[in-house]
């Protein structure tokens, strides 16, 4: 089996990383694979939510500290490793309009961690346990940890959790905004299932002009927001789905939705 496996099925695109004998550390290949189907997700219309999670009782520990110490030969090179290998997944994930869920499953750790937080939703199992963890070898957050950790929850508890390197269990983590829903760990791949079909099921052009204006309107000002969602709504009232939401809710039926 891959290291790492992506299959699409009822509108999901599920994201395996299957190294479940290292707590499914990632190798540079799998970044490879990770960016690639990060990349045909997006223009794939029978994707319309994408799920990252880990097999056996982990979601990621991180890089395979083997591999990072056989590439990390000097400055120069542990930048090229960071901005032409691993960065690539989340600039894969910055330019994808779809929803993405991290199904978080015992132990996300470091960059493991930092994979989660740039997902749109996080999802824990009773089990999960997070850390940044960097500062433990001696190294700062190498994926995005400073970026995204303070806009989940807020400056000084990330300060805190970058600088000590605690551990974050599910309950924790749902109180201080980093979990989204916490799941027993015996139903918790039904949940995220359930929870990513739910999803799914929804008009995915309108999933996806409301996650491109939720996340620019964080950027821009309110003016510029509200002339954003403007054109937004113009478009989707357009569209076929739009006008089979209407008659669906009037009829009291179920949509059909095909994304057009």
């Amino acid at each position: 089996m891959a290291d790492l496996e992506y299959t699409v099925r009822d509108g999901i695109g599920t994201i395996l990383l299957n190294r479940p004998h290292v707590k499914n550390a990632f190798t540079l290949g799998m970044i490879d694979e990770w960016e690639k189907a990060l990349r045909s997700a997006r223009t794939d219309p029978a994707v319309r939510v994408v799920v990252v999670t880990g097999a056996g009782d982990a979601f990621c520990s991180g890089i395979d500290l083997d591999a990072f110490t056989a590439e990390a030969t000097g400055p120069l090179a542990l930048k090229s490793l960071l901005n032409d290998r691993i960065h690539r997944v989340a600039l894969a994930v910055e330019d994808l309009d779809k929803p993405l869920i991290a199904a978080v499953n015992g132990i996300a750790v470091g960059a493991g961690m930092d994979m989660a937080l740039m997902c749109d939703i996080r999802l824990l199992a009773r089990s999960a346990r997070l850390s940044e963890g960097y500062i433990r070898i001696g190294l700062v957050p190498g994926d995005g940890g400073c970026y995204y950790l303070p806009r989940l929850v807020g400056m000084a508890k990330a300060l805190e959790l970058l600088w000590t390197g605690d551990f974050v269990d599910a309950d924790e983590a749902r109180r201080i905004g980093l979990a989204d829903h916490v799941h027993a760990d015996e139903d918790f791949a039904r949940a995220w299932r359930r929870y990513a079909g739910r999803l799914a099921a929804q008009p995915p052009i309108n999933v996806q002009m409301i996650k491109r204006a939720a996340y620019q309107s964080a950027r821009a000002d309110v003016r510029t927001a509200l002339d954003l969602i403007s054109s937004h709504m113009a478009v989707v009232h357009s569209t076929h789905d739009s006008a089979e939401a209407m008659a669906a809710f009037r009829a009291g039926r179920a949509p059909v939705f095909e994304g057009r």
